[in-house]
C-alpha cells in the first residue's frame, strides 16, 4: 500500500522562519544579533535542525543562520525537472540569494555532507558572498557517473539499474515508503553515527517529519538519481576563499582516507580529524566541533570588515 503514513510533527518547526525565494517558501532559523554572519547548510534528507546543537553556541558571538535547501526540511518541494532542477547549481544560487536577501552580508559558510558541495558551488559561482568555508564530512559523491567508471564492475552495473528502477513511479514510492519509517531511519542513523547514544527520538522525528510533505518522494527520487554535476575535487581548486575541513574518522559512508586527499588542495588551510565520530560530527559530537568552528571564525574575523550588500 502506497498511502502516506500520518504526519509526525516536529517540535523544531515552531522555530522555523520563512523566506520567499523564486515564489517558493524556504525555511530557515536564525539566532544571534552581532558579529560575523555564519550560514549552516545541512546534508541529504536533513534540515536546519541538524545544527540545533551548534546554533546557540555559535550565536554567542555571531549572527547564525541555518538554511533548509529547497526540497528539504520546512522548505517547499516543487516538482523536479518541471518547476525546478535539484542540482548543486540551484542550491548554490539559493545560498547566494539567501546571503544577499536575508543575511545582508558575506558569510562564513559551513556545510555537512552534500551541504559541503552546495556551499562550495555557491562560493565558486558567487564569490562575493563567501568569507571562508568549513566542510564537515564532505560528500564524496561515490555514485557519480565519473566515480562509477573507476569502480568495481558490480557497482558500475548495479547503481544505474537501481537508479533506473527508482525512476519508475510506483517502485520509487514503494522504496521511499519503506524507508520513511522510524525504525528504518533509526537503523540508518546507527550506521552513520559511531556513538549510538547520539541517535535520539528527537533526531529520528526531526529527520522523518518532512518525509510526509507533498513532493518529498519526488525530491528523494530526483536526487538519488542525480549522478552528474560537480565533484568536490572539481570545486576545491576553484574556491575563491580558504577552507577548513573537519572529518569524523568513523564515517562509514565517506572514508576519512579519501577525505584526507582534499588536504592537498592549496585552498584547504587545515584538515582536522574528529576521532571516533561518524558522518555528522556537528550533531554527534558538538562538544568537539563547536570549539573548532568558534576558533576558526574568531581567527578569520580579525581584521575583517563586514560588507553589507546594497
Amino acid at each position: 500500500m502506497l498511502d502516506q503514513q500520518p504526519l509526525i510533527p516536529s517540535r523544531l518547526n515552531q522555530h522555523t522562519k520563512t523566506w520567499l525565494w523564486r515564489g517558493f517558501s524556504i525555511g530557515y532559523h536564525t539566532q544571534g544579533e552581532q558579529g560575523a554572519a555564519v550560514v549552516l547548510v545541512h546534508g541529504f534528507g536533513a534540515s536546519w535542525g541538524h545544527w540545533r546543537k551548534n546554533i546557540p553556541v555559535l550565536a554567542e558571538n555571531c549572527r547564525v543562520y541555518a538554511l533548509d535547501l529547497i526540497g528539504f526540511g520546512a522548505s517547499a518541494k516543487p516538482i523536479p525537472n518541471t518547476e525546478i532542477d535539484y542540482t548543486f547549481e540551484t542550491w548554490g544560487r539559493q545560498i547566494a540569494d539567501f546571503c544577499r536577501e536575508v543575511v545582508g552580508s558575506p558569510a562564513f559558510l559551513v556545510g555537512n555532507s552534500i551541504g559541503c558541495i552546495a556551499v562550495m558551488q555557491a562560493a565558486v559561482d558567487f564569490p562575493d558572498i563567501a568569507i571562508e568555508i568549513a566542510l564537515l564530512n564532505c560528500s564524496l559523491r561515490l555514485l557519480h557517473e565519473r566515480k562509477l567508471e573507476k569502480s568495481a564492475w558490480y557497482r558500475r552495473i548495479g547503481a544505474p539499474i537501481m537508479q533506473n528502477l527508482l525512476g519508475i513511479e510506483w517502485i520509487g514510492k514503494l522504496f521511499f515508503n519503506q524507508l520513511a519509517k522510524p525504525e528504518v531511519v533509526r537503523k540508518v542513523l546507527l550506521q552513520a553515527y559511531h556513538q549510538p547514544e547520539a541517535v535520539t527520538d528527537e533526531l529520528v522525528e526531526m529527520l522523518l517529519a518532512p518525509a510526509f510533505d507533498k513532493g518529498a518522494v519526488e525530491v528523494f527520487i530526483a536526487f538519488t538519481r542525480y549522478s552528474q554535476g560537480p565533484l568536490p575535487e572539481d570545486l576545491l581548486p576553484r574556491l575563491p576563499c580558504p577552507a577548513i575541513i573537519l572529518w569524523g574518522t568513523a564515517d562509514p559512508w565517506e572514508p576519512v582516507a579519501l577525505g584526507e586527499e582534499f588536504a592537498k588542495f592549496p585552498q584547504v588551510k587545515r584538515f582536522i580529524p574528529v576521532v571516533g565520530v561518524g558522518h555528522c560530527p556537528q550533531d554527534e559530537a558538538p562538544e568537539l566541533v563547536n570549539p573548532i568552528l568558534q576558533a576558526w571564525i574568531q581567527e578569520r574575523s580579525l581584521g575583517y570588515i563586514t560588507i553589507q550588500f546594497s
